[in-house]
């Protein structure tokens, strides 16, 4: 019987791709592939690639590159594939397969294929799939860290973004299904489950007809996982309805990643963001008013066509009034296939990396402050990683969200993937330090009979 080959992985892009590169390791271990982390000594390595910005599909073909340069038989799966479905294939021979964004579950019939001498091209035109609780997974995260799909595609139409095109509609899992996996990983030993999707204030609309995202933050509090933190909350889905639940259901974090991308409504209706100029002051203040212990995350998109510098100015006083614990910025990337790429006004790279600056810098002094007022706090900590040279603890508190956010960098002993309490003795811009710790033992009392 031929010995079945070793496949690696080269995982790229975001943690939607981190879920799809998890299940296809999984369905390739249970097809009894050796999976190698090693990707000179691999037969195949798969490369799951990003396409969602210039830059990211810079390093995606770069990656690509350096591996055909090594003579590896290379399997390209994600966005890059989905996007370049036509030409990849033939640019580059090295390539013996392109597994689309929603058909990566069929990666054990690609690799079968390939065996036989075929050069596959696995890519729906439209992707409809999205896995669920009964596929097999092989978590690359932490062992305590799970990111827990909630929703695939997306329906709006923003001018910028490339993803609907990438990744299809829309489609939810059922409350059922989510709960099921969550319970899943619970068993597994994870402390912090990650809800994604690229809305997830919408989830369930294509599926019950109305959004559910209270409905599933409920039935997730019934799951013995400490922190569920969500990410890509669209501001104006944070109804009384959800925040009532986040307040009522004790595992849900506080924590409201924001994806606001500006503050001016101009831009916001270029940008054809769906709620147009609604992001505003009230909105904001909305929520921290209803959620006034809430950890508040955005991101911004400086140098969009037309941008002037009184819309800018109006940006950077928005992020000085509202003072918000985390801010990424972005320059605008023009995408080929997207309205904004034709758009009059282009900026130049000099003004938008002078804003980008600017904006940041502003931010930075925020996150200083926001940091500061940590030191003196005992806080939970979810331990990651041992400092293998000093022995010292790399961990995250509730307000850091794994990659995007700072650490907490923890002296004294404690078990991997799991909580620990912790003081907070000093902090920088983006990190915080602190001890492991011990409350003093209460005075021993004897009682004399």
């Amino acid at each position: 019987m031929r010995h079945k080959p070793t496949i690696a992985v080269a995982h790229l892009g975001c943690e939607k791709n981190r879920v799809d590169t998890e299940h296809m390791l999984g369905l390739l271990v249970k097809a009894g592939y050796g999976v190698d982390i090693n990707e000179e000594l691999a037969d195949y390595v798969i490369v799951n690639t990003c396409s969602f910005i210039e830059s990211a599909r810079a390093e995606s073909v770069r990656t690509l590159v350096e591996l055909a340069e090594a003579n590896k038989r290379i399997v390209i799966a994600g966005c890059l594939a989905q996007h370049f479905k036509d030409e990849l294939l033939a640019e580059l021979p090295e390539a013996i397969a392109l597994v689309g964004t929603g058909d990566y579950h069929r990666i054990v019939e690609v690799i079968e294929r390939a065996e036989a001498g075929e050069r596959i091209k696995a890519i729906s035109t439209e992707p409809t799939y999205i896995s669920d609780e009964t596929v097999p997974r092989y978590r690359t995260t932490s062992e305590g860290v799970a990111y827990l799909r909630v929703a695939e595609g997306c329906d709006y139409r923003c001018a910028f973004c490339i993803i609907p095109h990438l990744r299809g509609k829309q489609r939810s899992r059922p409350i059922e299904s989510i709960v099921a996996e969550a319970k899943q990983l619970a068993a597994e030993g994870v402390h912090e489950l990650i809800l994604i999707s690229q809305i997830t204030t919408n989830y369930g609309v294509d599926l019950y007809g109305a959004p559910k995202l209270a409905e599933l933050l409920r039935a997730l509090g019934d799951v013995d996982i400490p922190w569920v933190r969500m990410h890509y909350a669209y501001p104006t889905g944070l109804t009384p309805k959800v925040i009532q639940a986040i307040q009522e259901t004790p595992n849900i974090l506080p924590y409201l990643d924001l994806p606001l991308q500006h503050s001016h409504p101009e831009i916001l209706r270029a940008m054809n963001r769906p709620w147009q100029g609604r992001v505003n002051d009230s909105i904001v203040e909305r929520i921290k008013s209803a959620l006034p212990d809430a950890v508040i995350r955005t991101t911004f998109i400086v140098g969009f066509p037309g941008e002037t510098e009184e819309q800018f100015e109006h940006l950077l006083q928005f992020v000085q009034r509202h003072q918000f614990d985390h801010v990424g910025v972005f320059t605008f990337s023009p995408e080929p296939g997207t309205p904004a790429f034709s758009l009059p006004n282009q900026l130049s790279r000099a003004v938008m990396d002078k804003r980008r600056e600017q904006l940041m810098f502003t931010q930075q002094e925020i996150s200083f402050r926001r940091n500061q007022a940590e030191i003196g706090k005992v806080e939970d900590i979810l331990i990651e990683q041992e400092n293998p040279v000093t022995g010292d603890l790399i961990g995250r508190s509730a307000r850091f969200a794994p990659d995007v956010d700072g650490l907490v960098y923890v002296k004294g002993a404690a078990a991997l993937g799991k909580l620990t309490r912790v003081v907070i003795e000093a902090a920088d811009t983006y990190d915080l330090y602190g001890s492991v710790y011990h409350p003093k033992s209460p005075m021993s009392v004897s009682f004399v009979q």
